[in-house]
């Protein structure tokens, strides 16, 4: 990938050029929680969006997308907003930054990613954080911060794409650390670092390729039942509750509220729960919590499908260690904890049952935990 962008870049705008790279990311654990001032626990990946960049002193931004096979040029004002999707998110960026009193002027950029687009593995808050740290290096010697840097990704989303997300993506993917997941508190936004060094296992997605269409806004109805029994219990957020303050109000909520609110406060335990189980390196315990989660957000939560039911049922029959949806649900993947010596075994498995069943061929996406944004060249 870096040789083709400096490749073009060359052939393009010349030879003086910087090379700078952001990771997707996976969450090992921690889904439907931030909303609920709880915990989550994503770590970034060998997956990168890079870009071959250079100030060009001119008043516009020049920049080729080699995976679209698409140019595109815009000026540094809001009224040049270009009307190409991609280039929408490079754009905001530059506001963004422009917003908060810091600089950017015109340059020049070649980008290209290993980032696979649709797994949920956040392939715009890796464009997001590749461009918001090369741009903070090239006109503002690093003066804003990574939280910063964070936060400027997420307002992109909101303010320029129209998606309006937590910060988990643009977090993991500025705050990566090599051979570590970080433990998010969505409340206070503090965070730590823990070890993920699995000697004798490999973390692997399966990309279903199945995205079934949400009707009646399943989010907003989930999120909906966790703040009606937050407000039962008198709590700001499902973070401050416990199970036995549940069940001694479940004959005053809905079934459905009840249910709902079960799989948040079992969530927030299991993410505590894996933490300790990191830090004395019990990966076992690693992947019940896994398969817990999985199943409360099938069962519980619904928002599982059959599909992705059953690549973890396959996990299961394979040995597999932990296995669980990762994202929102309804599609995409699931993320596993595989025994080296299970490994080929339940990919041969993946491979043979699923399209057999579902006439979709799955993706296989092994991942290593690794660095966040930062200056390749």
């Amino acid at each position: 990938m870096k040789d083709i962008i400096c490749q073009l870049f060359e052939q393009r705008f010349g030879k003086e050029y910087r090379i700078y790279a952001a990771p997707g990311r996976i969450n090992l654990i921690g889904e439907h929680t931030d909303y609920n001032g709880g915990f989550v626990f994503p770590g970034a990946i060998d997956k990168y969006m890079m870009t071959a960049i250079q100030p060009n002193g001119l008043d516009k931004v020049r920049v080729e997308s080699v995976d679209m096979k698409d140019y595109c040029e815009f000026g540094l004002r809001e009224e040049d907003a270009p009307t190409q999707q991609w280039a929408r998110y490079i754009f905001g960026v530059c506001r963004e930054i422009q917003k908060r009193g810091f600089l950017v002027k015109g340059f020049d950029a070649v980008m290209a990613g290993r980032v696979p687009l649709g797994a949920g593995l956040s392939s715009s808050a890796a464009l997001e954080s590749c461009f918001a740290f090369a741009l903070n290096d090239l006109f503002n010697e690093g003066k804003i911060d990574k939280f910063e840097l964070a936060r400027i990704g997420q307002s992109t989303e909101h303010n320029y794409v129209g998606v309006i997300c937590g910060i988990m993506d643009q977090f993991a993917s500025i705050f990566g650390k090599e051979e570590c997941l970080m433990r998010l508190d969505c409340r206070s936004m503090e965070f730590e670092y823990f070890p993920f060094k699995p000697a004798g296992y490999r973390l692997v997605l399966v990309n279903s390729k199945v995205k079934h269409e949400l009707v009646d806004s399943p989010y907003n109805k989930r999120r909906q039942s966790c703040e009606n029994v937050a407000k039962v219990l008198g709590v700001e957020t499902l973070r401050d509750a416990e199970m036995d303050d549940l069940e001694k109000i479940k004959g005053s909520i809905s079934e459905e509220d009840f249910m709902r609110a079960r799989y948040v406060i079992g969530e927030k335990q299991r993410v505590l729960d894996v933490c300790a189980a990191l830090e004395r390196g019990d990966y076992e315990t690693v992947g019940e919590r896994m398969y817990q989660t999985h199943w409360g957000m099938s069962r519980d939560y619904e928002v599982s499908c059959e599909e992705l039911d059953f690549l973890n049922n396959i996990a299961k029959s394979c040995g597999v260690t932990g296995s669980r949806i990762m994202g929102g649900g309804f599609g995409g993947c699931t993320i596993n904890l595989v025994k080296e010596e299970r490994y080929e075994a339940f990919v041969a498995a993946v491979m043979d049952q699923f399209p057999k069943k579902y006439n979709v061929r799955p993706e296989i996406i092994p991942v290593v935990i690794s660095n966040g944004a930062h200056r390749e060249a």
